[in-house]
């Protein structure tokens, strides 16, 4: 499509003696001649473009230009590039203009390319004329610079799309061209460097030309210029790196055959060697002369572009460049570029930046001439860890990381402390990167990570989970080592796997610590050997780090099997034990409750362990009996469900029979205090029998939420201890709760098989007594004389309210979403957005969302309008529009929360915020003032539309005055 719109003209000056050009033939059209063999034939007779001339879909493509066989693929870049250097050997001037028309077409443009031979070098005046204009009778628009031989004259029409181009449209193709693109740069220099690339000919006019179009006023040209200008240099310097080679071996062979010359007087091997040194030391002096003059034409130029992408990749490449040759570009006055590129307004500029700095710092020998630069940049650094991009933030802790594996002494206690706190960020990267950072800088004795043979040391082991220990309890956030674990589990996982080591501390006599835990210490290590399990067997993070479970490789699978099989053996035997040592302490005892339901239950018999799981099952027994915590009877109930699945294996089999006999044991307890109760009649139960009967209810409630107890019929042991009391309402609030607890689940546990399997009418009747019975009787005891049990039950009725109320306000706002209501009304909602923000925040941000996407200007006239009724109200209250007050702070806030609903891309919302700056300005002026002397008393509201004024673009803020 290119090839047609783009003609290039070759026009020499007949006259050989004409002494200088004249401005007026310039602008004057020139003679035109046909070359004498064009880039097609030249490159369809070559035998190579034969071969590569066939594509992977079986038919022949003849490529008529460079920037066809670009879009191509990569495969053909290597053939075309020596078809290339062949043409160019056979005849420069039209290979060299082939090229250029190539770097044109790349750019986007559709226009006329016309180029002259420059053929008095003394006129310095032609320099003066060559400029970018815009001839207003043609409304064509040229663009007339040097590329030396040549003087390029491209001319486009003026409405050129400017925005689209190939280097930014979307799309993989287009992603290919831009790869192609660079990589086409790098092969030409690379397959040119033996040869024409020192004729002084072939790079001069490339520079020139990259050059000057780097130096446009259209982003097309300048945008391309710069990025093939940035890659030929980086090309340049891997030519300039085998010259160093070569040079230094050049340089050896010299000083040795100097050696064995010493008796001779003569040796032409010598004398070639010396010649062949000084030819390549010229070539490296030409060849630094070029980046010389590519870094000083383009970087310095375009580092500080106004397009963001331009000074991206200047940022990106000369962090390569720093790597690729360190002699040169490590310095200084190299690295200030990327410095104060740390601060560009853009994330994507301070993104490469940052990844720049990553690939110096991540080399020990670099980081010694970075002395200076890691000191003024460190605390820029260090404040991007707070970036408004994540990918940013990100990035700054990685290269943190990097800084302090290898640079000594740099950050201070206070810079330390700080950066540890990202490991409970919600971002689950950061904190990932933050673990990295500090495993490295306080639970690492040395600055590497610690290998699997070096974990050997018991004593370093266990001096690295106490650091860990005091860390997390000084940092406050008791409720979050889940998030801790998941932050430290990438890159220190073999630490955080050292069960036996977490196990041994705590299995520990009172007399043979050596490491004095103290009860704070050994309940957060119980927690913290918990998470670790936890995350070794699921694999996922916690709640708040990831949207969906994350999908294992077959790897990773595997090695969650492993760790689940070496938790299953090592924690088999210890577990007992811990319990028994911890059979006294709820806190410890919640979470090592939670460890079997990690095991392999299978491997309790393929290992022969029958006695371990007999051990466990009798201390889980003698816990449920002798605890009455909710907490820890909860655990209990959940690890014998997870124990005992459907499977009917021997395991499981055991753990249902050790649970059949614990509810025999509780439900036996229960009927003979409830027989005694009930033959007392009505005298009053002693405080022995209220706790025993309270306690077994707890505990046969616990058990009933996770287990189908229906056929011990709780519910009639349970609803005839309620109905005894029914007349006096005397029995205690510990009483009443769980027994209505147990009834509550066993009429849940009955539905169960009614929704799976169909049942006569006779037993849904009979359930449906039954469920009408219960609500009887809590209706009875919402007027309980104790407080906590009326309080829980207006706590649930609490939520059914709101849960109401939620569901009114969805139907509503789909009622305005589907138009049936008009759009304005959702004013008044959203004028409740701040006061009701937690419980409906999430509906009224999605009817926003909606709204816009069916009409922008609308919806953009419903949050003015929401704004102007706020307004007038806080103004009818206050006698006078006073920008000090609370209220007029909290309309000012909501409308800042308004404007940060239309994002990042302003060209989407330039209408609707145009609309509002417009619609403000009137409102504010519509009413006039009551005095000469005063303001217009509606000039505050300006202030509520500023708050969208930075989504305004620079082109509507004269429209909208």
């Amino acid at each position: 499509m290119y090839a047609d719109a783009v003609q290039i003209v070759l026009v020499e000056k007949k006259s050989q003696d004409q002494s200088e050009i004249e401005s007026e033939s310039l602008m004057l059209p020139k003679i035109k001649r046909g070359r004498r063999q064009s880039e097609n034939l030249s490159r369809r007779n070559s035998p190579r473009r034969s071969r590569d001339s066939r594509i992977s879909n079986g038919e022949v493509t003849e490529a008529v230009t460079l920037f066809e066989v670009i879009s191509i693929g990569k495969r053909a870049i290597q053939s075309v590039v020596d078809d290339w250097i062949e043409a160019y050997q056979a005849d420069r001037d039209a290979a060299l203009l082939d090229l250029i028309n190539f770097y044109i077409q790349c750019s986007g443009c559709q226009g006329v390319v016309t180029a002259e031979l420059f053929q008095n070098p003394q006129n310095r005046n032609i320099m003066q004329k060559l400029t970018e204009e815009f001839d207003e009778e043609t409304g064509l628009q040229f663009k007339k610079f040097m590329a030396y031989p040549w003087i390029l004259t491209i001319t486009w029409p003026v409405n050129l799309d400017t925005e689209d181009y190939p280097l930014i449209r979307p799309g993989i193709y287009w992603k290919k061209f831009r790869s192609n693109f660079c990589e086409f740069t790098a092969v030409l220099i690379q397959q040119c460097q033996y040869s024409v690339i020192y004729d002084g000919y072939l790079l001069n006019t490339i520079i020139s030309l990259l050059l000057g179009l780097s130096d446009s006023c259209v982003r097309a040209f300048r945008h391309t210029s710069t990025l093939s200008a940035v890659k030929l240099l980086t090309a340049l310097v891997r030519v300039v790196i085998n010259l160093d080679i070569n040079i230094d071996n050049s340089d050896r062979l010299y000083e040795v055959e100097k050696k064995r010359a010493e008796l001779k007087r003569i040796n032409p091997r010598l004398e070639q060697l010396d010649k062949k040194r000084k030819k390549l030391q010229q070539r490296h002096h030409e060849i630094e002369d070029m980046m010389d003059a590519l870094f000083k034409g383009t970087f310095l130029q375009r580092y500080r572009d106004i397009v963001s992408e331009i000074r991206a990749l200047c940022i990106e490449e000369i962090g390569v460049w720093m790597k690729m040759y360190p002699h040169t570009y490590l310095n200084d006055s190299y690295l200030k570029y990327i410095g104060w590129m740390l601060h560009d307004k853009v994330p994507e500029v301070r993104l490469r930046s940052l990844i720049a700095l990553q690939g110096l710092y991540e080399k020990r020998d670099f980081v010694s001439k970075m002395d200076l630069f890691t000191t003024r940049f460190k605390d820029r650094i260090i404040s991007m860890t707070l970036d408004k991009d994540h990918e940013v933030c990100v990035q700054a802790m990685r290269l943190l990381v990097h800084m302090l594996r290898n640079c000594e002494d740099l950050f201070t206690t206070e810079d330390c402390e700080t950066l540890y706190q990202f490991v409970y960020a919600s971002h689950r990267p950061l904190a990932a990167a933050a673990g990295e950072f500090l495993y490295i800088g306080h639970l690492s004795a040395i600055r590497e990570p610690i290998n699997a043979e070096k974990t050997e040391n018991s004593e370093h082991k266990i001096g690295q989970l106490k650091k860990l220990l005091d860390f997390f309890i000084e940092s406050n956030f008791h409720e979050h080592v889940t998030y801790l674990v998941d932050s430290l589990w990438d890159c220190t996982p073999i630490f955080l796997k050292d069960w036996p080591c977490m196990t041994s501390i705590l299995l520990q006599d009172a007399v043979e610590k050596r490491i004095g835990l103290s009860a704070v210490q050994e309940n957060l290590l119980v927690e913290l050997m918990l998470a670790t399990i936890r995350q070794a067997v699921e694999g996922h993070p916690p709640m708040g780090r990831g949207t969906a479970k994350k999908l294992l490789s077959t790897k990773e699978k595997k090695a969650q099997l492993e760790d689940r099989e070496r938790i299953t053996e090592h924690f088999a035997e210890t577990l007992p034990l811990l319990l028994i040592k911890f059979a006294t302490n709820p806190d410890k005892l919640v979470n090592l409750l939670q460890i079997p339901r990690y095991f392999d239950i299978d491997l309790y018999f393929e290992a022969h362990m029958e006695k371990h799981l007999e051990a466990l099952l009798k201390q889980m027994k003698s816990i449920a009996v002798s605890h009455s915590e909710a907490e820890v009877l909860e655990a209990c109930s959940k690890t014998y469900s997870s124990l005992s699945n459907e499977k009917q294996s021997s395991p499981n089999c055991q753990v249902s029979l050790s649970k059949k006999e614990l509810i025999n044991h509780l439900v036996d307890t229960y009927s003979r205090v409830l027989d005694d109760v009930l033959q007392e009649g009505k005298e009053p139960m002693t405080a022995e029998d209220v706790y025993l009967i309270s306690c077994t209810l707890r505990r046969l409630a616990a058990f009933h939420n996770a287990h189908n107890l229906n056929q011990w019929d709780l519910y009639q042991k349970t609803s005839a201890l309620l109905m005894f009391d029914m007349p006096q309402q005397s029995l205690p609030a510990e009483l009443v709760q769980p027994a209505l607890q147990c009834m509550y689940y066993a009429i849940l546990w009955q539905l169960l098989p009614i929704i799976e399997d169909p049942h006569t009418q006779e037993e849904l009747s009979i359930y449906a007594t039954r469920v009408k019975h219960f609500f009887q009787l809590c209706r009875k005891y919402l007027g309980h004389k104790y407080q906590s049990v009326r309080e829980q039950t207006n706590e649930d009725v609490t939520l059914v309210i709101l849960h109401r109320k939620r569901m009114l306000l969805a139907v509503y706002c789909k009622l305005i979403v589907s138009s049936i209501v008009e759009m304005s009304s959702v004013a008044e909602i959203y004028k409740q957005y701040m006061k009701t923000y937690n419980d409906f925040g999430d509906i009224i941000k999605e009817t926003l969302g909606r709204t816009r996407q069916i009409n922008r200007i609308e919806s953009a006239k419903t949050l003015v309008l929401c704004l102007k009724q706020l307004f007038l109200e806080h103004k009818e209250a206050h006698d006078n529009a006073t920008p000090s007050s609370a209220s007029f702070t909290n309309i000012k806030e909501l409308a800042r929360r308004f404007s940060l609903t239309f994002g990042m891309d302003h060209m989407k919302c330039r209408e609707s915020i145009a609309m509002m700056h417009k619609q403000g300005i009137e409102f504010a002026f519509k009413e006039p003032a009551t005095e000469d002397s005063l303001p217009p008393p509606n000039l505050p509201f300006l202030m509520l539309i500023s708050e969208f004024s930075s989504k305004l673009l620079r082109a509507d803020k004269r429209l909208v005055k």
